[in-house]
């Protein structure tokens, strides 16, 4: 993709105005990830009607898969044919963008835009006390099951709270002939979830501030050999699908829509997803879908209202054109925000657009961000790329067998520490 500003000068006759007009055509580059064809379909009406409040001005869209963005990323934004507008998890990865020179500080040009947003979410983009770009959304983690095959195994959903409930859960479902749980182990990703949000039950703030500081044999202190320990537990009982380290993300929840799978430790984004994946196009329904947050520790010093998830948003890159930032906060409008919330795809960053939420089960979502002292980004972004890749390796070494919870954090603290 070529960035393109092309500066059409146009003399107006000095018999209709008294001046020079300068008409200006730009195009800016959005590159995405969103693969929800029905989401991108209302994000390309809120590109038209920016065009037509902004004449001369072309948003051009384009799209990456999730795992294409992360691994073209770095080399795409040292290129001159950057996009002008890219995703972003914030965290370590957006610092690392920062540190490189390819991302354009906002900061004056947002003013005091940013102050209709939420607060901590916006924070997630600032970097040394400068801007880089917006929130437009966040998220939890935890577990959507499919209530009907839970009864069939004669397991409540709403009852799971203890590490040791969910194991039990596992095990009966495995009993009843159900897969417990759908799990895109290809992408790895899906599998760190597991490892870091039991890390955030186990250890709490204090345990992953004391890790980033060194503290306690930093990443290999006990607070994460004891969440590879649990995660082997749960590994050890085999709850996922036949295959599951050939699963992309996409194709374990289209599984799980599908009614294949009694749960799937999700972002609470799936709630739509796992309807547009599955065959049927139908998904698990509101009348058989639940929700329960991801399991307390025994003995965890996490406080239980603590939660993982993501704060999504918009950056702008180098160089490009002032309509950009223009377009991402006509993007992350009350109006545009309220639009995404009523169709349950987002949890908004807008303050007061959450009152658009269209389900129960969105709203929930929303109350337990709002009621959280901690959210944790996930720790592949938080983290910067070379350690978070090395995050999503160990653990899908873990669930394949191959790496024992001791080597898994061994291998992430030399990844820190080589990288600070």
């Amino acid at each position: 993709m070529a960035i393109t500003r092309r500066i059409l000068l146009a003399t107006t006759t000095l018999a209709l105005s008294s001046h020079i007009a300068a008409s200006a055509d730009t195009v800016v580059k959005w590159l995405h990830i969103e693969a929800n064809p029905a989401q991108v379909k209302i994000w390309e009406e809120v590109a038209r009607d920016f065009e037509a409040k902004n004449p001369g001005v072309k948003i051009e869209m384009s799209f990456l898969e999730n795992e294409a963005y992360k691994a073209k990323a770095p080399t795409l934004l040292q290129s001159k044919e950057r996009p002008h507008i890219i995703y972003s998890w914030a965290g370590g990865v957006l610092k690392s963008q920062v540190e490189a020179g390819v991302l354009e500080d906002i900061t004056a040009a947002v003013g005091d835009y940013k102050d209709n947003l939420s607060p901590g979410a916006v924070a997630a983009f600032n970097v040394d006390g400068r801007l880089y770009g917006l929130p437009h959304t966040v998220s939890q983690v935890g577990f959507m099951y499919n209530k009907a095959l839970f009864a069939k195994a004669g397991v409540d959903g709403s009852k799971i709270a203890s590490w040791d409930d969910l194991l039990d859960a596992v095990r009966k479902l495995k009993g009843a002939s159900v897969t417990p749980i759908a799990v895109g182990g290809a992408d790895k990703w899906p599998l760190h979830f597991y490892w870091t949000h039991l890390a955030v039950r186990i250890g709490g703030k204090p345990g992953f501030q004391a890790a980033l500081k060194g503290e306690n044999g930093g990443f290999e202190s006990p607070v994460f050999q004891r969440s590879g320990e649990l995660f082997k537990q749960l590994v050890d009982l085999q709850p996922f699908q036949t295959g599951f380290l050939g699963f992309k993300n996409p194709d374990a929840v289209g599984y799980f829509g599908d009614g294949k799978a009694a749960m799937v430790l999700a972002i609470s984004s799936f709630y739509v997803t796992q309807r547009t994946l599955s065959a049927s196009k139908a998904g698990v329904g509101d009348d058989n879908i639940g929700w329960f947050n991801f399991p307390i520790v025994s003995g965890g010093k996490g406080d239980p209202s603590d939660t993982l998830g993501g704060i999504n948003g918009w950056l702008v890159t180098k160089g490009a054109p002032k309509e950009a930032v223009g377009f991402i906060k006509h993007f992350i409008s009350a109006d545009v925000q309220k639009r995404l919330a009523a169709g349950n795809y987002i949890i908004p960053t807008y303050k007061g657009a959450e009152s658009g939420l269209g389900s129960e089960f969105m709203r929930n979502i929303a109350h337990n961000i709002a009621a959280s002292k901690y959210h944790q980004n996930f720790y592949d972004q938080d983290l910067g790329p070379n350690v978070g890749r090395v995050v999503n390796d160990a653990t899908a070494e873990i669930a394949g067998g191959t790496m024992t919870p001791m080597q898994a954090a061994k291998a992430i603290q030399d990844a820190f520490r080589q990288g600070n």
